[in-house]
């Protein structure tokens, strides 16, 4: 691929006019001094093998939002374990002649968790929701210690599913029911990949909640139960796309940005 200055980088979607990754990585740029590039770009999974053969050497990486993040695979010279396991790649970074996929939307989860005040090894977790989100949020609580989980979806086959890749990542797991369940919102941890009012049932039971919850919808904030949540202790999807943009910034530029400049990036 080539020894020339990498100084660009974008994201591809669509729709991909809303997306907040530019504002985030021009502040990353301008906080590490780096006169680099990075735009939006419309790229649908038909349009998307034509824009890889395109890229040269002057690009430092991609990142992906839907619906490319697992029609990009067979595409790439190679794919992490977890990103394949998950069928999910948002990062894609120059790999000797070609190109390879990673997941930074687990570490986005993650971080946001323990930002938001996750001070220990959870024991119990509820997900609710059993999308490609959802598989992240598996994940990530893999990467937090494995707790005692229940999947709790309107299907149950996607639920099931979801299930699976619980069990192959070494968590205990089972499926439930989206009817609001005491005892599952007050989990150790709660993940909600729902649209924000999807999960509004369960907001009636969030008020005496003592664990941490990540509710992954971000517009408009708060959701009916991120504003019930007892504890107080919440992180939004807003809090998961700054710190996954802050992994890509890290691993396309190999320097730390500033992530307090990256966050005043985001629209109030």
């Amino acid at each position: 691929m080539g020894d020339a200055a990498r100084t660009r980088a974008g994201v591809l979607g669509s729709p991909i006019a809303h997306s907040l990754s530019p504002a985030l990585h021009r502040a990353a740029y301008a906080s590490l001094g780096l006169d680099w590039v990075y735009d939006a770009y419309e790229v649908d999974e038909e349009t998307l093998p034509g824009f890889l053969a395109r890229l040269d050497a002057t690009w430092a990486g991609l990142s992906l939002t839907m619906p490319l993040k697992q029609a990009v695979i067979p595409l790439l010279l190679s794919v992490d374990d977890e990103a394949r396991l998950l069928r999910s790649v948002n990062t894609v970074l120059p790999s000797g002649t070609g190109w390879r996929g990673t997941n930074t939307d687990v570490y986005g989860m993650t971080q946001a968790l323990l930002e938001s005040g996750l001070e220990s090894t959870p024991r119990t977790a509820t997900l609710l929701g059993a999308g490609a989100t959802a598989r992240s949020g598996v994940a990530a609580l893999a990467r937090l210690g494995r707790p005692e989980l229940v999947v709790c979806a309107r299907r149950p086959a996607a639920a099931a599913d979801v299930v699976e890749l619980a069990h192959l990542m070494g968590l205990r797991a089972r499926v439930g029911t989206l009817d609001p369940d005491p005892a599952r919102a007050g989990a150790d941890v709660v993940i909600s990949t729902l649209p924000g009012h999807a999960a509004e049932d369960w907001a009636a039971l969030a008020g005496g909640a003592g664990g941490v919850l990540l509710d992954a919808s971000y517009h408009p904030w708060p959701t009916p139960l991120a504003a019930s949540w007892g504890s107080g202790r919440v992180a939004s999807g807003r809090d998961m796309l700054l710190w996954q943009a802050v992994e890509q910034v890290r691993l396309m530029t190999g320097s730390e940005p500033d992530v307090a400049a990256m966050a005043a990036a985001l629209p109030a």
